[in-house]
């Protein structure tokens, strides 16, 4: 009977790729933390507060547990195949070189964009600043910045990274101790097991339309895979840190809603009826209960922390295109190593090429950052169901578990809760989708016709 021994069975893990090993448990762990951001539901916070009728603290909890199906997948995955290809590569191990390519291809939808619209946040922001100064310039420079830093090795960024985490957790946790002082001195704004129970009763229907919401601030975390061959340990390496990352990030979300919640001078009610408000609730409460002075603080972190968002997805996607290039998938010439830093450092060029001319084309668009943002997350769900697909394709229809159960159900579960979470997306995001996704299969088309017919290449 076959052994759940999957590493040993696992395709080659590229030892000679000529990617440096160079990062550690923490240095995985600085990546996906800062791809997600520690204080992401800050943003979010009305919009979820007034859709789940106050229970926005057993928002964040149901929505780490659904992620937690996700994260089994990748940790199980990311063991088998330690490929910098992530989705990609585990794909094609479980499913087929064709799947394969699809999920790479939609994933690097999330991943191309993500960098273009974090950079764009963080020019938007500058230029609140400095008028004078427009917006494609500070989005410009922020680009220049990050990819001078993923140029230079991923070593050298995951330490630059260290700083702004460690920043954006001092702040949150400034927030913390100050949130109990207030509490403490004058009391909370709501009954304190409001913030899991709902103000004006349980709404099922609400808090679950506010889950599938909240689920889409975990997306990043995944990006810990793409470093599987620059990793100082073993093959478990990045599965645990997929798993301490969506841990501890949903402990820190449900922390800061739980106690933004009962400071929250704005009822669930008032919110609905004026919309208007919901992006700012959550810095109307550090104004007016712990002082403008904080607020103003948190504010200039989450103008610089997309930055650093972006830097992260500029190392996974030029680390996805590696992988492609490396397996035939994408022009070869993307698999090129730097000697002296051992990054890839064509993919690095390519995929910050892309970002400059996604960014300042939307930069200089009225309503640019809406049709950006539009563009993104369903590429990495639709990424996710392959994921959930390639378990059960690589364990249970390759003979390579005794689990057989655990390895279809988790799955099952986690892409049921991806397929409701695509089902409610925005419609202009999954025409986007499909068009990306109709690019993919005329260039798979292509491909493959150029593979059985040497010739035309």
């Amino acid at each position: 009977m076959a052994k759940d021994n999957a590493a040993a069975q696992a395709p080659e893990t590229r030892e000679d790729s000529g990617l440096r090993r160079s990062l550690t448990l923490r240095d995985l762990i600085v990546y996906g933390l800062l791809f997600i951001g520690p204080i992401a539901p800050m943003g979010t916070f009305g919009v979820l507060d007034a859709r789940s009728g106050g229970a926005i603290g057993l928002v964040f909890v149901v929505a780490t547990l659904a992620m937690a199906f996700t994260a089994w997948s990748y940790a199980r995955m990311s063991r088998a195949v330690p490929l910098a290809g992530s989705v990609f590569a585990y794909a094609a191990a479980g499913l087929g070189r064709r799947p394969g390519f699809i999920a790479g291809w939609m994933i690097g939808l999330d991943y191309l964009f993500i960098p273009s619209m974090a950079s764009l946040f963080t020019g938007i922001a500058a230029h609140q600043l400095i008028p004078a100064v427009p917006v494609w310039v500070f989005t410009l420079i922020g680009i220049l910045i990050i990819t001078g830093l993923n140029l230079a090795g991923v070593k050298t960024a995951a330490i630059v990274g260290f700083v702004m985490l460690a920043i954006e957790v001092a702040v949150l946790a400034v927030f913390v101790v100050a949130a109990a002082v207030v509490l403490a001195r004058h009391g909370a704004q709501r009954p304190w097991l409001s913030p899991l129970t709902g103000l004006d009763g349980f709404d099922l229907a609400g808090i679950l339309g506010a889950v599938s919401v909240a689920v889409l601030a975990f997306l990043g975390f995944d990006a810990i895979a793409s470093f599987a061959e620059e990793t100082t340990g073993s093959n478990r390496q990045v599965s645990r840190a997929l798993q301490f990352c969506l841990a501890l990030a949903g402990a820190l979300f449900v922390v800061q809603t739980y106690l933004g919640a009962l400071l929250s001078p704005l009822t669930p009610a008032y919110l609905n009826a004026h919309q208007g408000e919901q992006g700012t609730a959550f810095y109307q409460l550090l104004d007016t209960q712990i002082g403008t002075w904080f607020g103003t603080t948190v504010t200039l972190i989450k103008a610089v922390g997309p930055v650093f968002s972006a830097l992260v997805a500029q190392a996974a996607v030029s680390r996805l295109m590696f992988g492609m290039a490396r397996d035939g998938a994408l022009p070869k010439a993307l698999a090129t190593v730097d000697p002296r830093t051992r990054t890839p450092r064509t993919a690095v060029l390519v995929s910050a090429v892309f970002t400059i001319l996604i960014a300042i084309a939307a930069a200089v668009r009225e309503d640019g950052l809406e049709v950006l943002s539009s563009m993104v997350t369903v590429g990495a769900l639709v990424g996710f169901l392959f994921l959930h697909a390639a378990v059960i394709g690589y364990y249970v229809r390759g003979r390579r578990t005794e689990q057989r159960t655990r390895h279809i159900v988790v799955p099952v579960v986690g892409a049921v809760i991806i397929a409701i979470v695509l089902a409610l997306a925005a419609h202009l995001a999954l025409a986007i989708a499909a068009v990306w996704l109709a690019i993919g299969v005329v260039v798979l088309v292509i491909r493959e016709s150029r593979r059985q017919d040497p010739q035309r290449s």
